[in-house]
């Protein structure tokens, strides 16, 4: 019989789940006023976090101050496409081109930036090879239009991880040192080889880890300096 908040979670969140248990751990435990999806034997909160960090947040305000927590997000490092009928027959799979990465966790960090450094609280972001299971053609919504199945996902693999306990780990994600210069965002996208928007909220988090500070601009563009030290 499923436990407290299991029915509605997704294979991904039930499968890293069980990746992450260890003898002595439980599942679904009621701390407080919340339902915490795993508690190690050692008192640790862990929270399985598939999408955003925002509905976190009350969770962070009640519990964080008082307990050791871990978010642990999974970033799909490699995606396979995998279509499948009404009875759940393989028709087709192919590898996704889109390649994530791990700096896509500030996508998510962009919700409380400035809480990485709290002395109870670690992120863990989990680079996966995942299946995205799909139905074999575009789904319609009730008002006839055809909209793109995002799918289910599910675990194939972890294939590596990353821990976030002090700003400076942050740096670590970046896989390339910042300019000792000014620069834009448009400049670090260049330089992380990632989307302009996606610079823009790795800049963002950065600021509010202290790690840079405004420089002025150049045009319209703001420039961004390396906080050292």
């Amino acid at each position: 019989m499923a436990g407290i908040g299991e029915l509605a979670e997704g294979p991904l969140h039930a499968a890293l789940k069980q990746w992450l248990a260890r003898p002595g751990d439980s599942f679904e435990v009621k701390v407080d006023r919340w339902v915490v999806d795993l508690v190690r034997a050692d008192g640790e909160l862990v929270e399985v976090q598939t999408g955003g960090f925002g509905p976190l947040g009350p969770k962070l305000d009640g519990l964080l101050d008082r307990h050791r927590m871990r978010i642990v997000h999974p970033v799909p490092a490699v995606r396979r496409i995998v279509r499948v009928d009404a009875d759940g027959v393989i028709l087709s799979e192919r590898r996704s081109p889109k390649r994530a990465g791990v700096l896509e966790v500030f996508d998510r960090l962009v919700a409380f930036p400035s809480l990485i450094g709290h002395p109870h609280l670690v992120v863990e972001v989990l680079l996966c090879r995942e299946d995205h299971v799909r139905a074999p053609t575009p789904t319609r919504s009730r008002s006839g239009r055809r909209t793109r199945d995002p799918g289910v996902r599910h675990l194939a693999e972890v294939v590596d991880r990353h821990e976030l306990r002090r700003p400076e780990d942050a740096l670590d994600l970046l896989g390339a040192d910042l300019p000792t210069e000014p620069f834009t965002t448009a400049e670090l996208a260049s330089l992380l080889g990632v989307p302009v928007g996606l610079a823009q909220r790795v800049a963002y988090c950065l600021r509010l880890m202290e790690l840079l500070e405004p420089a002025g601009r150049r045009g319209p563009a703001p420039l961004h300096h390396a906080v050292v030290g």
